[in-house]
């Protein structure tokens, strides 16, 4: 993103001014720049001048949209797991699938922290950064936030969705354990990402949809203190944005208490319901359909239920986007309507 929209994004997360204008920016990652550019997903991944291009492209095509976290350097879901064990299996025409790989769970005490600068495809990822920070600049962007993946997520991937629930109920303990180690590495990977690109970061994005596949009991048992612990690991005055587009019912008004800023949330809450559970404690984001609208709906319908979304939200908090991340189909010409509602939408306030 350029440096005047982060301003923009930061003041609208900090809720530094509750008149100001409301951005609206989207997360994009692999699912659809690649399509968007017409690249294949191996020459996104393994070509650094391809990814470079395809994201100068995006941000060029779309100038008045807050690309999300920016710059993202990724292989799908799979950085952090790649260096847990779980296999990482690419594909040319949709992002890689990361299969769990059978692990006596008796042994887990026995695994050590994987470091990122060398383990998994992360050494990748930061090599991208290494590479091409200087060239980011020199074309007027900046990298602000860096991103990883939450402590469920990461540990759903070593032991299977089904098995982590599981355990969750049967083997609280040992749960605990592989929580732990999954929110060091979450942490490490974030800090090893800001190390490479430098002064420029003043943002975390954590990515944890497993954490509203539970109750609001289990929730605070083994998701709160985890995702604290990568909010407190960094310093109060970073933005700090959570996307779970899973159901947060249950557990959406304990967020803030984690240290998050900005909530990224689904479809299960509506905008008047998520905005009375939080009562301007953090800045929402969100909260037009990406499927049912971003990739099926049409411009028009598309910019009507942006400008309803406003509206809903009432002087709360808020970014526009999508409730969930820009998935692969969203057209760009849905994108542009979203940008013309908040355009409009400011213009008359």
């Amino acid at each position: 993103m350029r440096p005047e929209q982060w301003q923009l994004f930061k003041a609208a997360a900090k809720r530094e001014n509750p008149r100001g204008p409301i951005p609206v920016s989207l997360i994009v990652d692999c699912p659809w720049i690649p399509p968007y550019c017409g690249v294949g997903q191996w020459d996104y991944f393994f070509d650094v001048e391809t990814w470079f291009r395809c994201n100068v492209q995006v941000q060029r095509d779309f100038p008045d949209v807050i690309w999300f976290p920016s710059w993202w350097s990724e292989v799908g879901m799979g950085a952090e797991p790649s260096a847990l064990g779980p296999r990482l299996r690419f594909n040319r025409s949709r992002v890689p699938d990361v299969e769990p790989l059978p692990f006596p769970m008796e042994r887990l005490a026995e695994l050590t922290l994987p470091d990122p600068r060398t383990d998994g495809f992360m050494a990748l990822c930061l090599y991208r950064y290494e590479k091409l920070k200087q060239r980011i600049a020199d074309e007027g962007f900046i990298v602000p936030v860096v991103a990883a993946r939450g402590p469920l997520t990461i540990a759903s991937f070593f032991r299977g969705v089904t098995g982590l629930m599981e355990d969750i109920v049967d083997h609280p303990e040992r749960t605990m354990q592989l929580l732990s180690l999954a929110a060091d590495l979450g942490i490490g990977w974030l800090r090893a990402q800001a190390e490479v690109l430098g002064d420029s970061v003043e943002g975390i994005l954590v990515l944890d949809d497993l954490a509203g596949f539970i109750g609001r009991k289990h929730y605070q048992q083994f998701a709160h203190p985890f995702l604290k612990r990568y909010c407190d690991a960094f310093p109060a005055h970073w933005v700090k944005v959570f996307h779970n587009d899973a159901n947060v019912t249950a557990c959406i008004d304990l967020i803030p208490d984690a240290g998050f800023d900005v909530l990224n949330w689904g479809l299960d809450l509506t905008m008047k319901q998520a905005c009375e559970r939080l009562g301007g404690r953090m800045t929402l984001m969100g909260n037009v359909p990406p499927l049912a609208l971003g990739v099926r709906g049409t411009p028009e319908e598309n910019y009507a239920a942006a400008r309803q979304a406003l509206a809903d939200a009432a002087g709360h908090p808020l970014i526009l986007s999508l409730g969930g991340a820009t998935t692969t189909g969203v057209t760009p010409e849905n994108v542009r309507a979203l940008a013309r509602a908040a355009r409009d939408f400011n213009a008359q306030r």
